[in-house]
């Protein structure tokens, strides 16, 4: 999930050019040149800025997993009286609230997929991404542990809130690997693209997760996300199928993003585009 990643990523894009630089040195004050007797630091500011970002994202994940997950298990353990639309509603609609919360910040990945995604196309620095991915984790988890000692008996204890697929794992990953193109395709639309409707990415990015959870969550839980998966599998200690959750929602939300980019607007002739080494590059400056 991502918000108008045009500023975020930019950012970042930015820092991770910076900290390719070398780091500042001051010399001694005599102007000697000697190594030894300078004094190097780093841009604090850039540390601060990049410590938010993975704190936005941390909470942003826990926020998102504890109210989705949260809903699951009181229908579960009430009965049903949230109901599988309301279920549905309530992923939508706090997707689309910690997007317009954070993705500001961090460009509201909350997701692993999302950020290898934007990294293979050049809109995140590769060297972010495990920092990125480990936050999202972690919020996932914590999320999924406070749940658990909430609930406690009768709750999260006793129902598993986390994703099994409900046919063959063939079936799961096929269907992951659709509605993780789809939501990717989207964001790539909506946070990406310049001529989109910027203000309205998170409505876009909820709506398109609500709409995956309605068809194929009584099929695969409709992850999209590892590290939604993740989560209450570490804290449950059920492992069944995970790896259906972590490869196909990669593979299919990095398909959905070259798709994209592939059907971007350009007005560059195709002798030039061929030219490129990457289309995907040249997409982008256009």
């Amino acid at each position: 999930m991502a918000g108008r990643e045009d500023g975020a990523a930019a950012g970042a894009m930015e820092e991770g050019q910076q900290d390719r630089k070398e780091v500042k040195c001051e010399n001694s004050e005599d102007g000697s040149n000697d190594r030894s007797s300078s004094r190097c630091h780093s841009n604090d500011v850039i540390s601060v800025q990049f410590m938010q970002k993975i704190v936005a994202e941390i909470l942003g994940t826990y926020l998102m997993i504890f109210a989705g997950c949260a809903a699951v298990v009181v229908n579960l353990s009430t009965g049903g009286t949230v109901t599988f639309p309301g279920i549905c509603a309530v992923w939508g609609l706090v997707v689309m609230v910690m997007i317009y919360s954070v993705g500001h910040i961090s460009g509201a990945h909350f997701n692993p997929a999302v950020t290898i995604a934007f990294a293979t196309c050049g809109r995140f620095p590769w060297k972010q991404v495990p920092s990125y991915v480990l936050a999202q984790v972690l919020g996932s988890t914590m999320a999924s542990l406070t749940l658990r000692v909430v609930f406690g008996r009768g709750g999260a204890r006793e129902h598993f809130f986390g994703t099994t697929p409900a046919g063959s794992s063939a079936q799961a990953v096929a269907l992951e690997f659709v509605i993780s193109f789809f939501l990717m395709f989207v964001v790539s639309g909506v946070a990406t693209d310049n001529r989109a409707v910027g203000e309205l990415a998170g409505l876009a990015v909820g709506a398109t997760v609500a709409v995956n959870v309605l068809f194929a969550g009584p099929v695969t839980g409709a992850s999209m996300n590892p590290a939604r998966s993740l989560g209450p599998a570490i804290v449950a200690g059920r492992y069944g199928g995970v790896w259906v959750y972590v490869v196909a929602p990669v593979v299919g939300t990095v398909s959905g993003a070259w798709a994209y980019n592939l059907v971007r607007f350009t007005d560059k002739p195709l002798r030039e585009i061929t030219k490129t080494v990457s289309f995907l590059k040249t997409a982008h400056r256009s």
